[in-house]
């Protein structure tokens, strides 16, 4: 009789649904607010119970998100407020009083510490000269000091121990070149802590003020500022040192003090230290190391009095004055505003009188000394005032910092009245806030135009201005008026790199504030500029930046690639990796801003440019990684191009594409998906009937899919997409087609490596290729057999392959795909399929039950039941019980779900197959007794009654 069985399709869908309950859908929906009402149940007497009613408003849900932040959340309150600084502080600064009570006490994250500035000016400023340093032998005399009680003992005891330094005990190194100078610095940083930590502070204070006087030397001039930088390094280093040694010894048994201590709470020991340490300071003989070192212990004046740093900061300033050197005179004032900033940024007046004073001495810089000093040295002015910003910029930072708008006003009068000072007005632009300067843009602008162009060029102050106007928008009426003046000035600029330099900064502002015509004006002036000589190619981070400009102001592409000068821009990126970047930001930007789907020419032209680019950056050398990132790129281009309605012209310009990237598979592979959804959009439009004219359409779209997938390297995205094309050309009724997509994927299947690499990574193929197997199965079903073949001709042809697949030995994916094989063949025999393609006749009408089709079924099934025995007898000769025991099982709830079990060999089978499943004793008898009771059920049912008799004949065996 036949092996399979006859199912009802229907009514075993219906047996295995849930019970459905009716649903009064007026009082609950699972998305509804819960809510708590007040429960009026009489509440039981225990002691202490707390009533479960938590809400007495039953009409809004209470959220616990809210209730814990008192009803505002954190990213509403930083909505609320417009100035980030109160923000962080209101969320942070729990002591809030004290923050009402002085507002400048403290510095927040908008204050660009020095520390973020170091690095940059040890990289402008260097020298290829020879330096030399006075470095310090260490004598010990001073020691073992006398230890009257005396002052004027004491006195002469540290002038000596100091006088110490004078006496030959140093050397001078000559000849040393930068990064030699820059070593000894770090061995000096190093000995200071040294001497520190053995707990010679004599020697440490020695090493610092030698340190210190390093600072009045500026005979290599162009390396002074890196030299400030390195020498405070360690002077910050001793204030920090000194400081934690007076405090620890504020710190005794009984209290600690806290960071906000008042002198009162200080002991006497203590207030000892520090007055000596300061005494001892006071006797350093030379003006530069003496102003140095106290500065450097500034904030141990705490210790001493309330007002000690008030009284202290104009002293310093004023000692100041005695600094002949301009530029020595404009570091130390400097360093006095950094201190200052760090322990009493409240003391502002201070900070201001410090630098009125040095614009007094301004004019010092057009002096005779100055000017001798440059001749003997070779340096001439512009490059010498450069050397004045990083201390000035500095100046001007602390005093600008939270600073009220009435101040930039008097600053202006300043500059004004020293005759608009370039350097000067270039730091106050640095300095003030960008809103402020925004405002003022035609005054600066006048006074750039007074300035004097002989000392600093004028394009840098353009350049200042430009990047305030990038921050903070200048007056309407200005605005037009500011670009001329500002180009006028740029556009004559001879030389490429300070031209770039003012041009990529003055991009922005004419993308802010003007259309594409100005900003097409402005990239043919720096094409003209750049081109000649080939300059552009030492200006390509500038006009990479000018390119990311222009992007983020611009997000309608259409617009973007109607500025004409926009590809010529691009052909200067002429170094291919360079260029590669800039498209990529290209089409970043794209996939990111443009929201419809778009057919415009010269959107498609441009992009396909810039895709091309990409595409042919691709070598044997590009890494996998970047390889995908390009990948993605090209291909979130591909998914927005749209024709619309006509979809020949689609299907055209997939073709093209597929030409123009055939190096990166995943875009041949989206190429490959798209031409599908194309062909089922077709289908949809013409709701499934297609004319002569369509049909054809789908044709070709079938043959771009069959010819593309061969040139694919990874074998399972061959084989999915054989299968996914074999389907789609099945729905649109190209039944030879998909026979041929069928067959290439079956052919495919012996190539299947042992190990594929997924991710990088080498795996085993073979569940990957039981998935597969498995989905084709399913498609199988529906395939109609091919007029010329035999019948099931391509379930045999599959049959042969996975026959002479050499498998791995420990596994049993070959059994599970022969049982898959079984419940396929199964579903074959029944009178109607259980799914079909519309409009495709498969196998059940072709062969309407016909008893020849029927026994070449069963003849298949009987070939693949001897295999899977067989299978299980060798699982038993190499002693595998537990596989064994597992695959019975398995198979016989196979043939009891798809198996006639009225044919008596199959329910001899069946039975034998329960008894191996337990024979050693390897089941899990829980399954083996829930199996047991389904089929009692089951024999229940009409037709079924056959499966009592069956279950009588399957024991259970016992654990023994």
């Amino acid at each position: 009789g036949d092996i399979s069985l006859l199912r009802n399709y229907k009514t075993e869908f219906e047996s295995c649904s849930l019970e459905a309950i009716p649903l009064d859908f007026g009082d609950y929906h699972p998305l509804k607010p819960i809510t708590v009402t007040e429960s009026k149940t009489k509440k039981m007497g225990r002691k202490g119970s707390t009533s479960s009613t938590s809400s007495s408003s039953s009409s809004s849900m209470v959220d616990p998100l809210s209730s814990v932040l008192d009803g505002t959340d954190p990213l509403s309150m930083f909505a609320a407020t417009s100035d980030p600084m109160t923000y962080r502080e209101t969320v942070t600064d729990s002591s809030r009083k004290k923050r009402d009570r002085d507002d400048n006490s403290t510095i927040g994250t908008d204050f660009e510490p020095w520390s973020s500035k170091r690095g940059d000016i040890l990289a402008r400023y260097t020298t290829t000269e020879k330096l030399s340093i006075n470095l310090f032998m260490g004598s010990e005399k001073g020691k073992a000091a006398a230890s009257t009680s005396a002052v004027s003992e004491k006195v002469r005891t540290r002038l000596e121990e100091l006088d110490d330094l004078e006496e030959g005990s140093q050397r001078e190194l000559l000849n040393l070149t930068q990064q030699d100078y820059m070593n000894r610095i770090e061995e000096l940083n190093q000995s200071l802590k040294d001497a520190w930590a053995s707990d010679q502070k004599v020697k440490a204070l020695k090493i610092v003020i030698q340190c210190s006087k390093l600072l009045s030397d500026t005979s290599v001039i162009q390396f002074y500022p890196s030299k400030f930088v390195l020498i405070t390094d360690i002077l910050d280093t001793f204030g920090k040192l000194v400081y934690e040694r007076i405090f620890s010894m504020c710190v005794d048994n009984r209290s600690v003090l806290s960071d906000h201590f008042s002198p009162e709470n200080v002991n006497d020991t203590a207030k000892e230290t520090c007055l000596n340490w300061f005494f001892k300071i006071a006797s350093i003989r030379e003006l530069i190391p003496r102003f140095y070192v106290e500065a450097a212990i500034l904030n141990c004046n705490k210790f001493l009095s309330k007002i000690g740093i008030s009284e202290c900061l104009p002293r310093l300033t004023c000692m100041i004055r005695g600094i002949g050197d301009p530029l020595v005179s404009v570091y130390a004032r400097a360093y006095l505003c950094r201190v200052g900033m760090e322990v009493a940024p409240h003391l502002k007046e201070s900070l201001n009188k410090n630098f009125f004073d040095f614009l007094l001495t301004f004019k010092q810089i057009h002096g005779d000394t100055v000017q001798n000093q440059l001749v003997v040295q070779g340096v001439e002015i512009p490059l010498y005032l450069t050397l004045y910003s990083p201390a000035i910029d500095w100046i001007l930072q602390c005093i600008a910092y939270h600073a009220p708008e009435v101040l930039l006003t008097e600053m202006m009068e300043r500059c004004k009245k020293l005759g608009n000072n370039a350097l000067l007005l270039n730091s106050v632009m640095s300095a003030f806030r960008a809103e402020f300067i925004a405002t003022r843009s035609m005054d600066f602008i006048g006074m750039i135009k007074e300035c004097d162009e002989s000392g600093f060029p004028k394009h840098l102050l353009f350049r200042s201005l430009g990047l305030n106007l990038a921050l903070a928008d200048p007056p309407e009426s200005d605005r037009l008026q500011i670009l001329n003046e500002a180009w006028k000035v740029i556009t004559k600029l001879k030389n490429p790199q300070d031209y770039i330099n003012c041009a990529e900064v003055w991009v922005e502002y004419t993308c802010r504030h003007f259309t594409k015509r100005e900003v097409n004006t402005v990239l043919a002036d720096v094409i003209k500029h750049m081109t000649p000589d080939r300059a552009f190619e030492d200006a390509y981070p500038q006009l990479h930046s000018i390119i990311q400009k222009v992007i983020t102001y611009f997000h309608d592409f259409s617009v973007l690639f109607s500025v004409e000068k926009f590809l010529p821009f691009l052909d200067m990126f002429q170094k291919e990796n360079i260029r590669v970047e800039v498209c990529k930001c290209i089409m970043e930007a794209f996939i990111k801003h443009q929201q419809e789907p778009t057919k415009d020419p010269v959107i498609l032209n441009a992009l396909l440019h810039v895709c091309k680019t990409m595409h042919d950056s691709v070598n044997a050398l590009t890494l996998e990684d970047e390889k995908r990132m390009l990948s993605v790129l090209i291909n979130g281009f591909i998914k927005m191009v749209s024709f619309g309605r006509d979809f020949e012209q689609q299907l055209s310009f997939y073709v093209e594409t597929r030409s123009m990237f055939c190096n990166l598979e995943p875009v041949l592979v989206q190429l490959i998906h798209s031409v599908n959804k194309l062909t089922m959009e077709t289908r949809r439009v013409m709701k499934g009937n297609h004319s002569r004219k369509t049909a054809a359409f789908v044709r070709a779209c079938v043959a771009f899919c069959f010819i593309t997938i061969p040139s694919l390297t990874g074998i399972f995205t061959r084989l999915n997409l054989y299968l996914h094309s074999g389907q789609v050309a099945l729905a649109n009724q190209c039944l030879s087609q998909a026979d041929a997509f069928f067959r290439a994927a079956v052919s495919l299947v012996p190539e299947v490596p042992k190990m594929i690499n997924v991710d990088g990574k080498m795996r085993p193929s073979e569940s990957f290729l039981l998935e597969f197997l498995c989905n084709l199965f399913s498609t199988l079903l529906i395939v109609p057999d091919h007029p010329e073949q035999g019948v099931l001709f391509l379930v045999r042809g599959l049959l042969n392959v996975i026959q002479d697949y050499t498998w791995e030995d420990n596994s049993d994916d070959k059994i599970r795909i022969y049982t898959s094989v079984l419940h396929l063949l199964s579903a074959m025999s029944q009178e109607t399929y259980l799914y079909h393609v519309d409009k495709v006749d498969s196998n059940d009408s072709l062969y309407g039950g016909d008893s020849k089709f029927l026994a070449e079924n069963n003849k298949l099934c009987e070939t693949v039941i001897t295999q899977i025995l067989e299978h299980l007898k060798a699982l038993g000769k190499d002693e595998t019980l537990k596989r064994q025991s597992i695959l019975a099982l398995s198979f016989f709830n196979s043939i009891l779900a798809h198996g006639d079990l009225r044919n008596n060999k199959l329910n001899q089978l069946s039975v034998n197959l329960w008894n191996l499943a337990q024979r050693h004793g390897c089941a899990d008898t829980r399954t083996m007794v829930k199996t047991l009771e389904y089929i009692k059920k089951r024999s229940k049912q009409p037709e079924m009654s056959h499966l009592s008799e069956l279950a009588l004949r399957l024991p259970l065996q016992t654990r023994t």
